[in-house]
């Protein structure tokens, strides 16, 4: 039997240029297991179609002989075809209401779906993700947004020099000329009515890990939550940051009793935010944690509003988890490299958009990894190679317990022949 994948063009904004498989592992796969592929084409994709055609991928816009169709975003819901396997960032698994439609028509039609976001192993962990470089781009967008700001302000700071992070020629070059602005700081300090500067990580997964890697590159000191309440009068930064990294038992407290990890996480509604504590504390804060609504937020607008006109020392929240009216209520819409951010006056509680002095900016692009396109896709098809051979050779047609598919796979499986399969069972009340 012919072995043939398919490979749908990116459209869903014109800043979309990652691509789930890129042409040297596109040849491996040909070459291992004599696997075609067959492409739309695109004139936004990294890689081009001469990239494409020299390792004997077919570009053409019907993918209708090809049985498994990757891609990275969400796909049209008149573009499924019955019965096919399809495999992509689906944005399902929380109940997103604008994406329901979608999922009802891929039931209708009875494909297989499979979510890169839920293949984990044994333990949880995600094994394919962008997540990383979330992080490296939300970092020197957030850092960029705050040099900005303070420069609204009349207020000169080495952040000036920092760009967004699709105006640098690769991660390397970004980082280079980070580290460089690190060395400036310890050898001429910030300026002093900036001082201190403290930036705060909410999360310490995959995201945040990417943040702190670029974050890292400067001159900084890490304390704890605590030491941050307990000691911020006597923070002095004149060479340096401050770091401080949020856990769950630090952003929240039980009801009555302990903090237990578990219990948070199976019992949302038995817990309450402690996080605002820390705002009055913070110059900046990286939100990079996974959240639902039955978790409490991180930033409200009426703490903010309870603090009457005093300034306030937040000036930036770099929003990478990017939930509307999410963690952090401020975030009322998602932003695109063009115009990253918008700012929120607790006074008057307004938006207007871009980055103003006063106020409280927010970035808040929500596909963050595509100003990192070649990096983000190779690291990415790095893994998604080594399981699509199994996927394509699955017989789908077997019951749901006796599918012959890699663990990680089967965890991601969302449908099954049009199915919510027993463990995306709980999706149906979203429907």
């Amino acid at each position: 039997m012919e072995k043939t994948i398919g490979i749908r063009r990116e459209d869903k904004n014109e800043w979309e240029r990652r691509v789930p498989l890129i042409p040297e592992h596109i040849q491996e796969l040909n070459e291992r297991h004599a696997i075609k592929t067959q492409l739309q084409p695109s004139s936004l994709r990294i890689f081009t179609a001469a990239d494409y055609a020299a390792v004997k991928a077919e570009l053409k816009d019907d993918l209708s002989t090809a049985n498994t169709i990757f891609a990275v975003k969400e796909m049209p819901v008149d573009f499924f075809e019955r019965g096919k396997n399809y495999i992509f960032f689906s944005h399902v698994v929380k109940g997103q209401a604008y994406n329901m439609p979608m999922l009802r028509r891929m039931m209708e039609l009875k494909v297989n779906l499979i979510d890169y976001e839920r293949i984990v192993d044994e333990n949880g962990r995600r094994l394919i993700f962008f997540g990383r470089y979330a992080g490296l781009a939300g970092m020197i967008e957030t850092f960029f947004a705050y040099g900005q700001k303070m420069k609204a302000a009349g207020i000169s700071t080495p952040f000036k020099r920092i760009k967004q992070a699709y105006a640098y020629s690769s991660l390397a070059d970004a980082k280079t000329e980070i580290a460089q602005l690190g060395e400036y700081i310890a050898e001429n300090g910030l300026p002093a009515e900036v001082n201190p500067v403290v930036v705060g990580f909410a999360g310490y997964g995959n995201v945040s890990l990417g943040a702190q890697e670029i974050f890292d590159l400067l001159p900084f000191r890490e304390i704890t939550p605590l030491e941050l309440i307990n000691n911020f009068d006597s923070l002095n930064s004149e060479q340096h940051l401050y770091k401080v990294v949020f856990k769950e038992e630090d952003m929240v407290k039980p009801n009555s009793g302990e903090f237990i990890l578990q219990d948070y996480y199976q019992h949302p509604e038995k817990y309450e935010g402690v996080f605002e504590q820390y705002l009055p504390c913070l110059t900046m804060l990286v939100n990079c944690i996974y959240w639902t609504e039955q978790y409490p937020r991180l930033v409200t607008k009426k703490y903010l509003q309870s603090q009457g006109k005093t300034e306030q020392k937040l000036k930036v929240i770099g929003d990478i988890s990017c939930d509307i009216d999410g963690s952090i209520e401020l975030t009322q819409k998602v932003t695109y490299p063009d115009q990253a951010t918008f700012t929120y006056h607790p006074g008057s509680n307004s938006f207007e958009n871009g980055t103003s002095a006063p106020g409280i900016t927010i970035m808040a692009v929500d596909n963050l990894p595509c100003e990192f396109p070649l990096e983000s896709s190779v690291e990415f098809s790095m893994v998604l190679k080594n399981f699509v051979n199994d996927i394509v050779e699955a017989d789908f047609m077997v019951p749901f317990e006796d599918l012959q598919l890699p663990f990680p796979i089967k965890k991601a499986l969302i449908l099954h022949r049009g199915k919510l399969t027993p463990e995306y069972e709980y999706i149906r009340e979203f429907l």
